[in-house]
């Protein structure tokens, strides 16, 4: 079975920028022969990007190198940080082991173990690895991995085919999904509590009913 979710927001995006408290610059190699070495390695990296003077992301990694004739960086034991700029009040959080960045498109493979926390969509992933598409603004776990999702009301997934659509603020798994979804009731727009489909009886304002669903 197959699994669609929609999000309430979009605000799943993912950054990438270096600077670095400590660099090595190799000039070794003539330009014309591409190096096995990074042209840049750097130590305790830690980087602020800010837009019209408000804070947008902030990245660390323990460690990172950049290749430039093949236009990639690689960074090592990495967390970030974005911000909501209306307030600069953290939206999403993230960390993982390695991390691919291609600096041409913006595309960046995370892999070694990948956990994001968004909490403007109420939303946490774990899985051992994630691919960013900056153009389609899309994450995608690998084919046959297993990836998590939760969700602080007790909702919770497991399944393969990981891929959220950011612009459709959709997410999905396409196959063997299994966990708990919980719906929360609401009140109405008088304020009164609401009532089941059948009519036979009121259902308390805020109560909470969880739905076991599995499936290949």
């Amino acid at each position: 079975m197959g699994c669609l979710y929609r999000l309430k927001n979009a605000c799943l995006c993912v950054f990438i920028c270096i600077c670095a408290a400590a660099c090595t610059f190799d000039y070794g190699q003539e330009e014309s022969v591409e190096s096995p070495y990074p042209d840049i390695t750097m130590e305790e990296l830690e980087y602020a990007r800010v837009r019209k003077g408000s804070l947008i992301a902030r990245l660390q990694a323990e460690f990172a190198e950049r290749y430039e004739k093949r236009r990639r960086m690689e960074l090592k034991n990495y967390s970030f940080e974005q911000y909501n700029t209306a307030n600069e009040e953290i939206d999403a959080v993230g960390s993982g082991g390695s991390a691919t960045v291609e600096l041409d498109t913006s595309n960046i493979h995370m892999f070694d173990g990948v956990e994001i926390t968004v909490d403007t969509e109420d939303l946490a992933l774990e899985t051992v690895r994630l691919d960013w598409e900056d153009g389609k603004k899309s994450l995608k776990g690998g084919e046959n991995d297993a990836v998590r999702v939760e969700q602080s009301n007790g909702t919770n997934f497991d399944g393969v085919g990981f891929s959220a659509d950011v612009r459709s603020r959709t997410w999905a798994f396409s196959s063997s999904a299994s966990g708990v979804y919980v719906h929360e009731d609401e009140e109405d727009e008088d304020g009164e509590e609401s009532q089941d489909s059948g009519g036979s009886g009121e259902s308390e304002a805020g109560m909470t009913e969880a739905e076991e669903i599995s499936g290949t």
